[in-house]
């Protein structure tokens, strides 16, 4: 959600540096210009705002206690940090009622869709989210990395809105696309040097050819001034034989930074893949970076299920190893889901504090309570959107030359990278003398 930098439960006076005379409504979809600076945090001030939800001092002064749409968004942001959520989206439909500035309209949208998320409500987010982005500048980006929206990004509403903001010129999420040969650099740094010596010596060698095929065909005519025959055939072979070689190790290089990108690519889908863990929290599974390592079961249902009993006689070993376990149901993403309504548990509370903006990987690691993440896993958890698990799986089975379909299964690092793999179902007891516990050294070295 909106900047969650609450300080000792002072609500947030946000820094409007925009003029609040310039036209709200914007085409769709927004240019390059910000209204709300996503790297930018919020100044902090104290401010109190009356509301039937709220139990505000009554020492405050009559000035402080008037209502205006940034101490309604404020308020709100602290009412979901608490919990309540129904409260907080009276807060935010308060503020939006109140003439706010697009600053201010764009923070209660935004927070407003954060809530009907939490929710399961995907409409009325989309709803929002749609307002914000075509109105008020809201940048997809914000969307795809707030981690109180990984709930939202599972549903068909997200995909419907992504499609519209594709259709409109809007950066979806793939940006990170023109990201890769730069991390692909850093993986492989010698391989710009490579490529250079293997244009330049293969420039060199062709130079070189230009000039000994005529010397090759005056010593084939013979003279007194010809050059020697087996010393210019001996060149020619050189320098043929060098272009052959640099030209391989160049190509050779290029097929290696296509595969690395791919598996960079599988890489980040395979970190935005939707959870849900026991406490029927969802989660990217990006955010448990450094708490788990995931093991994927893919296969039909009477494998998976027979391999998840088995797993059950080492449980405890496993638990200390970090290890969650994963099943893909080949199949399950193409069963028509029913929609859950009427009586059932009340969803928990709130586990992250509202955000927006700042950097997702530091986020993920910072706002997302490490402890009470810690608490709410369990042995195992289970996957939402089966068809986008199914889907990557199916290419990483391609990316190994395993027939896509087969029953495999995948055990990942610490930091979310694959760390094996195999057809079948996995060898527990292997598993537990393989993976060191999660507070030996080599486990904290995997981090």
């Amino acid at each position: 959600m909106a900047v969650a930098a609450l300080v000792s439960l002072q609500p947030l006076c946000f820094s409007n540096s925009i003029a609040t005379g310039r036209t709200r409504h914007k085409p769709w979809l927004p240019t390059k210009t910000i209204i709300l600076n996503p790297q930018k945090k919020a100044h902090l001030c104290p401010i109190s705002c009356s509301s039937s939800s709220s139990s505000s001092s009554t020492s405050q002064s009559p000035e402080t206690n008037a209502e205006t749409a940034e101490s309604c968004v404020n308020l709100g942001l602290s009412l979901f940090s608490k919990g309540r959520v129904k409260d907080a989206l009276v807060q935010f439909d308060t503020a939006l009622s109140l003439d706010p500035n697009p600053v201010e309209a764009q923070a209660a949208l935004y927070n407003k869709a954060c809530c009907h998320a939490y929710r399961g409500e995907g409409k009325k987010a989309a709803d929002c989210l749609r307002t914000a982005l075509r109105d008020y500048n809201l940048k997809f980006g914000t969307i795809l990395n707030d981690p109180d929206l990984a709930s939202f990004r599972a549903l068909p509403e997200f995909k419907e809105l992504q499609e519209e903001a594709r259709l409109g010129g809007e950066d979806i999420g793939y940006s990170f696309r023109r990201d890769l040969k730069l991390i692909g650099e850093v993986q492989a740094p010698f391989r710009g040097v490579r490529r250079f010596f293997s244009v330049a010596l293969s420039a060199a060698a062709g130079i070189s050819l230009f000039f000994t095929v005529p010397r090759l065909l005056r010593a084939i005519e013979g003279g007194d001034d010809a050059p020697d025959l087996i010393e210019t055939a001996e060149n020619l072979a050189i320098n043929i034989g060098g272009i052959i070689v640099f030209i391989a190790l160049f190509l050779w290089d290029n097929k290696k930074e296509e595969e690395q990108l791919a598996q960079i690519s599988r890489d980040e889908t395979l970190s935005r893949l939707p959870l849900r863990l026991s406490t029927n929290r969802i989660v990217e599974l990006v955010q448990l970076r450094d708490t788990v390592r995931p093991v994927i079961l893919a296969g039909q249902k009477e494998t998976v299920s027979l391999a998840i009993q088995k797993a059950e006689r080492f449980r405890t070993d496993l638990l200390r190893r970090g290890v969650l376990l994963v099943p893909v149901i080949w199949g399950e993403g193409r069963a028509p889901q029913i929609e859950k309504k009427g009586f059932g548990l009340a969803p928990k509370a709130a586990a992250a504090l509202p955000s927006i903006g700042e950097d997702f990987e530091k986020r993920a690691q910072s706002i997302t309570a490490k402890s009470k993440l810690k608490s709410e896993i369990r042995f195992k958890a289970e996957v939402v959107s089966p068809s986008e698990w199914e889907r990557w799986i199916r290419d990483q089975q391609k990316s190994e030359g395993v027939t896509p379909g087969e029953d495999v299964y995948l055990i990942l690092r610490l930091d979310g990278r694959v760390r094996r793999s195999g057809k079948g179902m996995p060898d527990w007891q292997q598993i537990v003398q393989e993976l060191p516990p999660m507070e030996a050294l080599l486990s904290k070295l995997e981090r």
